[in-house]
């Protein structure tokens, strides 16, 4: 079973060399209040403010502990300049290894993970301690090859003395297959505990949200050869709150925050501009500038392999893989209303722990049963399925979460954005937003979810969160998700009529089961032995429906009418041949 990860945070007077240790987590959450606090101490991509993170003025609400996407980003871009990526020995002596980088400064944080190898990322206190451990750093000599001397963060560790054994054990940064995952369900006591449990195996960890904030500033670090003041940030399910171990590491190429390109009031008559390229269009010079990139990672990036310029796509992008981390990554530019989706994701999961929970459930059901896929096709995307998720729960007696209108709504001069003529605009500020009372148990809204879309009119009606209810389709496509920026789009147009017609008969099996008595209540195994998959389990197996029927059927046969027919077959054979 996967462990998490226990965060120790000190005060700056008490900061110093401390780890990231892996514990168990248990015990029972018996009420929505107990559930909100897990998921803000818990949830991947929030933890409290380090040593000289320049973010305690960063707006919070200090009552429910939220904090923003932005701020929540900068306190990660800041810790991820402060470390560095070293590839070590498995049996590489811990105390030593620690002793050797305090020479250049205070550990902040480490941690060891396994992919293609064991690595440690850490982190320093100070950013000048990365400095110093670099100018010690030395191109390495190797007779049989040339190298190309690049100078990145990730270094390769050498000559540090082994231990004879070890029991440090290197947790990989995926998720556990979907047998075992079934089998920790099994042992849950309520769908509710099985439902949080499950979001605690699948979602991003403490380590994996730093990792790939890191990834990021390595591959900022040299795409800053070209433009210096640029930033690489990752958006999508890295930082909106859904991502699971394993999933895509998404990022983008800003390049609004250099200097000079807003204009500017002349001080004098006199002025100056740069001297610049020019093209045709903006998409030509992001596929200008994606290219050039592309080059630079393919010849220059230590462990970046498998590099593909995707530059007539739709959004133009840059995939490779790092191996390093074990992600496969794709770079973009120019992708805003991409950025502006992810905030609006991160405020929902944020309002309400039902939110998270149930898209991380949803999203685990949906790929047990072949619903989505990692191979582009006719499957629900992941984020289809996730806006279907947010507009079930607006659609709640009371609401859940609110419509996107209604945020528009509430939204102030700062939060104004219109991008490419799209009005992305929705307040960011958690304590101007008032939620509904609505107390329905996680298990109360899985079984509504599955019966909400079983019968849903999809042949006419069109999902749309900023209005919170169904309206008219307006093109004729078996389903349309309306785009929450981009309102002429319709994010499900690759859906084909068969992958709907499995979704919805694949929610009526699921709506099923969760009414069997068989399948929807704890069963009690032998000691050491694994219970009877029941209730999110039973779901997330092939479908047992024919099975399920059929013991019914048996079960509600008269047993005079068993007798009968037993005694009637004994009969028939008795006869004699007459043959």
């Amino acid at each position: 079973m996967r462990r998490s990860v226990s965060l120790s945070i000190a005060m700056a007077s008490s900061l110093g060399v401390c780890r990231l240790h892996m514990r168990g987590r248990g015990g029972l959450v018996k009420s929505l209040r107990r559930v909100q606090t897990f998921v803000h101490r818990n949830t991947g991509t929030v933890v409290a403010a380090a040593d000289g993170d320049p973010l305690r003025k960063e707006a919070t609400d200090e009552k429910h502990g939220r904090r923003s996407l932005s701020a929540v980003q900068a306190e990660r871009q800041g810790q991820a300049e402060r470390s560095v990526l070293i590839s070590c020995n498995p049996r590489t002596n811990e105390k030593k290894f620690l002793k050797f980088l305090s020479r250049h400064g205070d550990v902040s944080k480490y941690f060891f993970y396994e992919s293609y190898g064991i690595y440690a990322l850490v982190e320093f206190t100070k950013r000048e301690s990365v400095a110093s451990l670099l100018e010690e750093a030395a191109i390495p000599t190797v007779s049989h090859e040339a190298l190309v001397p690049f100078k990145t963060r990730l270094l390769s560790l050498k000559n540090i003395d082994s231990v004879g054994s070890t029991n440090q054990q290197y947790q990989p940064q995926t998720t556990a297959p979907i047998n075992q995952l079934i089998q920790r369900l099994s042992r849950e006591e309520s769908i509710d505990r099985q439902v949080i449990s499950l979001t605690e195996s699948y979602q991003l960890t403490e380590e994996n949200s730093r990792l790939r904030f890191l990834v990021c500033s390595l591959l900022q670090d040299m795409v800053a050869a070209y433009f210096p003041e640029c930033a690489i940030k990752p958006f999508g399910s890295s930082v909106n709150g859904f991502g699971k171990l394993g999933c895509d590491l998404d990022m983008i190429l800003d390049l609004d925050s250099i200097s000079g390109r807003k204009a500017k009031t002349p001080k004098s008559a006199s002025s100056l501009e740069y001297q610049l390229k020019r093209a045709s269009t903006e998409r030509a010079v992001t596929q200008s500038i994606l290219s050039v990139i592309g080059e630079c990672v393919d010849q220059f990036g230590p462990g970046c392999v498998g590099v593909q310029k995707i530059l007539n796509a739709r959004c133009p992008l840059l995939r490779f893989a790092h191996q390093p981390s074990s992600f496969q990554c794709d770079l973009t530019a120019n992708n805003r209303v991409a950025v502006k989706s992810t905030e609006l994701l991160y405020l929902y999961g944020q309002l309400d722990p039902r939110v998270r929970f149930l898209v991380f459930t949803v999203r685990c059901w949906a790929r047990a049963h072949g619903i989505t896929s990692s191979i582009p096709g006719a499957w629900i995307s992941n984020f289809s399925l996730t806006v279907m998720v947010l507009f079930f729960l607006q659609r709640r007696s009371p609401p859940i979460i609110p419509t996107l209108d209604h945020l528009k709504g509430l939204a102030g001069p700062a939060d104004k954005s219109v991008i490419e003529g799209n009005d992305c605009t929705f307040v960011s500020d958690f304590s101007r937003i008032q939620l509904r009372s609505n107390t329905e148990t996680l298990e109360q809204l899985l079984c509504e979810f599955f019966d909400f879309y079983a019968t849903f009119a999809f042949g006419k009606m069109s999902i749309n969160i900023r209005k919170g209810k169904e309206q008219n389709k307006p093109e004729v496509a078996p389903l349309h998700i309306q785009n929450p920026f981009e309102i002429s789009l319709n994010v499900s147009k690759n859906v084909n009529a068969t992958q709907l017609g499995r979704f919805v008969a694949l929610c009526q099996e699921s709506s099923w089961l969760l009414q069997q008595v068989e399948t929807a209540t704890p069963t009690g195994g032998a000691a050491g032995n694994t219970p009877r998959p029941w209730g999110l389990a039973a779901l997330l197996q092939p479908s047992q429906v024919a099975e399920i029927k059929s013991r019914k059927k048996r079960r509600r046969e008269p047993a005079s009418e068993r007798i009968r027919t037993l005694l009637e077959s004994l009969k028939n054979n008795k006869q004699p041949n007459k043959s």
